[in-house]
């Protein structure tokens, strides 16, 4: 059994998922990295608070009149709530205490030291300290201030609280959340409306697909898309439609014309043949209808090694033998060639090659191919009197051949379809016999040389064709 196909997902479903999984994941980390900034900087504004609030209870102290408090008469007054400044639920843990440590007020009874500071909380260096305890009580930072009035120490203002009280906040983690999911929500709904946008184009680009791949060729797509790339995509996939429409029907009518052409002389000899066998004729006569349907023969024999010579080449199984020539020869004896073999009439051949020798690496044989189908065409576009042209140029690293006649040119909307096999202009396949296959076996011969053929301009005053080659560098010998 063959391996299951893997399941197709539609588009907007693929990038809506994935991209709202890739939001969720980053908006993850972001609101982890975001909570971990607010709870430092919560503790961090906090203890500058706290050591604020001890620099204000440390003066108020030194004041003579608030000295006499000191001891821990009246002294509710030195503990005002503080709490609401610091945003906290309640106030923190206040000790007044003399130089030794000893506590001789507190604003919370519940308070962790009985009777007196740690030694090692007043001996710190730093104003700001974490306590670590034992026995699974959570960290405790500690603020202290001296209060000191002309250099003497009266005692110790000292602030406490817990980690997890200092850190703890609720409004900020809220509005965090808040704009966490906003932000998930907007991004999911950008990318649905997004990739629905994109989605849609393509759908529509699909179904048309199916309907070229079904032979309906009458298709109907947007032309409202504002992507470039979107609009790229439908107009090349219009043309395509347009373009194929339009070599099926080529398609269609050149098979109907290639079968034509080969029906007609295989009627024609098979006519000729029953009359002398059924002895309709004889003598002469009969001898002439044997002549004839030897030249219908050759004449099918001749359409027939022109396919094999054009599917041959288009499936690169005709290799070409480079040589290397003088272009100006290559052209004198092509052109005289095709001269011998045909009747001029009022119709003048004029042949202009290069004053300097350039050479080119040819098949001697397809060059000569080529030659002859362009004189023929060029022939059978003029009516008498008329003059074909062959000029030899040459640029800077190309040689050209150009073939230019005085007939009445290719139509226009022709021009395009010149070089499809199997393409005969309107007025070409009722005057001339042929399958099309000239032209394009032409260009695909030049292109197997490194060339290449070209029309350069058709007017109802003439036509040129280009034989385009590389030149090569060595001179002839």
């Amino acid at each position: 059994m063959s391996k299951t196909t893997k399941k197709r997902v539609p588009l907007q479903r693929y990038w809506t998922t994935r991209y709202l999984l890739t939001i969720l994941v980053g908006l993850t980390i972001i609101a982890v990295v975001s909570a971990l900034w607010i709870r430092h900087t919560t503790l961090k504004n906090r203890l500058h608070m706290m050591e604020f609030m001890a620099e204000e209870m440390v003066s108020r102290m030194v004041n003579q009149q608030d000295r006499e408090m000191l001891p821990g008469e009246n002294s509710s007054g030195l503990f005002p709530e503080r709490g609401h400044l610091m945003d906290m639920e309640k106030n923190p843990l206040i000790y007044i205490a003399d130089p030794q440590g000893i506590i001789l007020a507190s604003n919370r009874p519940e308070h962790p030291w009985q009777g007196r500071l740690d030694a090692a909380i007043l001996n710190e260096e730093s104003d700001v300290q974490k306590l670590s305890e034992d026995g699974g009580v959570e960290p405790l930072y500690v603020v202290k201030k001296p209060i000191e009035s002309e250099s003497v120490l009266f005692g110790w203002v000292v602030i406490a609280e817990t980690e997890s009280n200092l850190t703890k906040v609720k409004q900020e983690y809220r509005q965090l959340f808040i704009m966490i999911i906003g932000l998930a929500l907007l991004g999911w709904a950008a990318i649905y409306i997004v990739s629905r946008k994109l989605s849609h184009p393509i759908q529509e680009v699909s179904k048309a697909a199916r309907q070229v791949r079904n032979g309906d060729y009458q298709i109907s797509l947007p032309n409202d898309a504002k992507a470039e790339e979107v609009h790229e995509l439908i107009h090349s996939f219009k043309e395509m439609s347009q373009q194929l429409q339009k070599l099926e029907a080529l398609r269609t009518e050149l098979l109907a014309g290639v079968t034509h052409e080969l029906k007609t002389p295989v009627t024609s000899i098979s006519g000729l043949l029953q009359a002398v066998n059924d002895g309709v004729v004889s003598g002469e006569e009969a001898k002439e209808f044997l002549e004839i349907s030897l030249k219908e023969t050759a004449k099918m024999r001749t359409m027939v090694e022109d396919l094999l010579a054009f599917n041959s080449f288009a499936a690169s199984a005709v290799p070409v033998s480079l040589k290397t020539q003088s272009l100006n020869k290559l052209v004198k004896d092509a052109v005289h060639q095709w001269k011998v073999g045909q009747e001029l009439g009022d119709l003048v051949v004029d042949v202009e090659l290069l004053q300097e020798e350039e050479n080119v690496r040819v098949d001697p044989v397809r060059f000569q191919q080529i030659m002859t189908n362009l004189l023929n065409n060029a022939k059978q576009a003029m009516d008498p009197p008329g003059k074909i042209e062959v000029t030899v140029k040459k640029s800077i690293n190309t040689l050209h051949v150009d073939i230019k006649d005085t007939g009445s040119g290719i139509p226009q909307e022709e021009q395009p379809f010149i070089f499809e096999r199997f393409y005969r202009g309107h007025e070409k396949k009722y005057k001339v016999g042929g399958l099309g296959l000239g032209l394009p076996f032409s260009k695909m011969v030049a292109q197997a040389m490194d060339g290449d053929l070209e029309l350069i301009k058709s007017t109802p005053t003439g036509t040129i064709f280009r034989i385009c080659l590389p030149k090569i560098a060595s001179s002839f010998i």
